[in-house]
This record gives structure tokens, sequence and C-alpha cells, in this order.
């Protein structure tokens, strides 16, 4: 299959194996931003193609496991309200949140539906004129153009009846967040290709600029990894901070430019917490002031409400790349994807499931904990 087959070919994937090995002189340290990045290491066992002087750390690219416990509170606060129906993606419903989850929600009466686009839950809307429809809208800026759209609808159709719960977050600053922190020893990041193909990647020159990190915006198949690990380490050794694109087929420079203005026309940005790491300023999306009658925390007067995690639960050390999911001491035993203590265990894009369906009866899972360094 064209554009899938010639990225896990085996010879391929040999050959930068070795380039990778002939190139390194010296440790690295590079962290993948998303998270489908992180199921392809942990399946294909790319990681273990590496040098031993190159480390690759998990980051913190899945909105649904960066989604704070509020918002999943708010969203079963939603769920179990008479005259309501929540939407959302399937991978939204299992997320534990202080309070229980959206599953257990429909469990018990509320009415909650899986949707596959926000723009079905405004034909939902339309079809139901007597009940609010509310669309838990999470994610980066892969789908904030899609969900801007389904605003823009309900607001051209005048809908008075949709409304979405917003928890969108933005990649730049949380790199910067992670080059911040003190302890940091991320010197390099495979960006997200899917993120850069809607928003292109010139957001990111500056940031490579200011803190001397190269940034490769890489695709997702073993070939593609590994040469995006390359194209990294290859400027580490030489010196050099610059962003360079891995996923051309893919990325352009500029991005979609159509898709970008809608998403600015209907949000603006705004700070925003992320789960197992607190807010980082203007990391998040929020709608505009023009558009606050679709806003389902004004609209339902959703107060924020602190909200504790599970003590036992490490997603935030697992999410800044301080530590892995085999690293848990509930990984596996009190944590699993039909009992999770955190959203990366029940994410498609979580580390903690990656490691759970592909890693937890490898040897590593028994490894010793890191040094507890901790990079972000």
């Amino acid at each position: 299959m064209k554009y899938l087959d010639e990225y896990r070919d085996r010879a391929s994937v040999e050959r930068l194996s070795k380039a990778i090995h002939a190139l390194v002189t010296k440790p690295h340290t590079l962290m993948e931003v998303c998270g489908g990045q992180t199921h392809s290491i942990v399946k294909h066992g790319i990681d273990s193609l590496l040098p031993p002087e190159i480390s690759l750390v998990h980051g913190p690219g899945c909105p649904v496991c960066v989604t704070p416990v509020e918002l999943i509170d708010k969203a079963v606060t939603l769920a179990n309200r008479p005259g309501v129906i929540l939407t959302s993606f399937g991978d939204m419903l299992r997320v534990p949140g202080s309070n229980g989850d959206l599953f257990g929600a429909k469990a018990s009466g509320g009415d909650v539906r899986i949707v596959y686009s926000p723009l079905d839950a405004v034909k939902l809307a339309q079809k139901n004129p007597d009940k609010e429809v509310v669309f838990f809208a999470v994610g980066f800026e892969t789908t904030a153009p899609v969900n801007a759209m389904a605003v823009h609808q309900a607001h051209q159709l005048e809908l008075d009846n949709f409304s979405i719960l917003c928890s969108h977050v933005l990649v730049p600053p949380a790199i910067e967040a992670i080059l911040q922190a003190p302890g940091n020893r991320v010197q390099g990041f495979l960006a997200a290709g899917h993120v850069c193909t809607v928003m292109g990647y010139w957001q990111y020159e500056p940031i490579a600029e200011r803190y001397r990190a190269p940034i490769v915006v890489t695709g997702f198949e073993p070939v593609d990894i590994l040469h995006g690990v390359y194209m990294c380490v290859k400027q580490l050794e030489e010196g050099r901070a610059e962003v360079e694109n891995q996923y051309a087929r893919s990325v352009t420079r500029q991005g979609n430019e159509a898709a970008q203005q809608l998403v600015e026309r209907i949000f603006e940005v705004s700070p925003r917490k992320w789960r197992g790491i607190g807010e980082i300023p203007r990391s998040g999306l929020a709608l505009r002031a023009e558009y606050a009658t679709f806003d389902a925390e004004k609209r339902y007067e959703l107060e924020a409400e602190g909200a504790a995690e599970s003590t036992m639960c490490i997603s935030g050390e697992v999410l800044r790349g301080v530590k892995k999911p085999h690293e848990c001491p509930a990984f596996g035993i009190e944590c699993t994807p039909d009992s999770p203590l955190g959203a990366p265990m029940v994410s498609s894009e979580g580390a903690c499931a990656a490691y759970y369906r592909y890693r937890r009866h490898e040897p590593e899972a028994a490894a010793a904990p890191s040094s507890g360094k901790d990079p972000a």
C-alpha cells in the first residue's frame, strides 16, 4: 500500500538503525510529543533499535490524557443532567474523574452518546430540538478546525440547543514548558506530524532558536520515526538547533491556512490546565466572546471545583517524560484498562495503554525505577 508499506520496510528500518549507531558519539535525550508516535515506538520496538546513548522519553502528546479532572467532572455532571445529551469521542468515556467517568454516568441513566465527529452532534441537535446537546471538545490543533466548524455551523443554523465543553490544548507552549522546567534533560523533540499538517511548523522555529533544541516534524510509521531520530541526533551531534520536516509528504511550513483562519475566527488563545502538569499560560483555546452562547461551561454555569487525582497514579510523571509506565507500582495491577487510575491507561494514545498492550509481559516491567530526574 503506497505511503504505508514502504514506511514499514524492514531493510529501510535496518539501514536507519545502523546509520544512527554510526552517528552517535555522546548521550542524547529525545522526546516524542505525540501519543500516536509513542504507540508506534512501543508496538514496533523502535527504541530497542537505538544505541544505548539515545534515550527516548514520552511527552504530553495525548489530548485525552491531559484533560484535567475538573473537566471530566463537569462532563459527568452534564451527562447526569435531565434533558442533556452529552456527546463525545469514545476514548473519553473511561477516563476517570474524581466522581466516576462518563461510562458510569451512561450506565446510571445519563444520555451519553459516542459520535465520530462534532458535526454529528450538530445534526443531533437539529433532530432533537427539545434536548440540549453538548459535545465534549477535546484535542490538540488537529481537531480544533472541525470543532470550530461545528460551532460555525450551529451559529449559521441559529441552533440554541448546541454547545461544546471545550478542552483544547496547544503543543508549542507545552514544549516550552518542558524546556523551561528545572532539571530538564530533553535536548530535542520529534514533533507530531498531524498537528503540523494543520498548523505548519513555523511556530516551532523561535522555540528551537531560543532554547537551542532541535525539533523534527515526524510521521508515525517505523521508518518515519527512525528517520526523525536520525535527523534530530544529527543536529545535536553537529551543534545545530533547527526545525526540520521529516514528514514532508503531509506537512508544509505554513500548514493548512484555511483551517487556521477558521480556528482563529471561532477560538482565542487562553490559559489551560493540563492534567498531571498544571496550568500552562497561552496553551489552550477558548471560544471567543461572540460565540459564548455555545460555551457549555458558561451556559450551565459549571463552577470549577478542586478535584483530586488518585494518589497511586503517576500519570503526571509519565506525561512529563520523567518516568515510564512500567515504573508505576500500580501498572497492570491496580491500574488496568478495565479499572484505570489515570487517563493514559485508557486513551488510544496513552503511553500506559501502549505499554499494557505491548509490553506488560516483558522483563522491563520489573526494571528498577529511573533516576527520578525531572525533564519537565
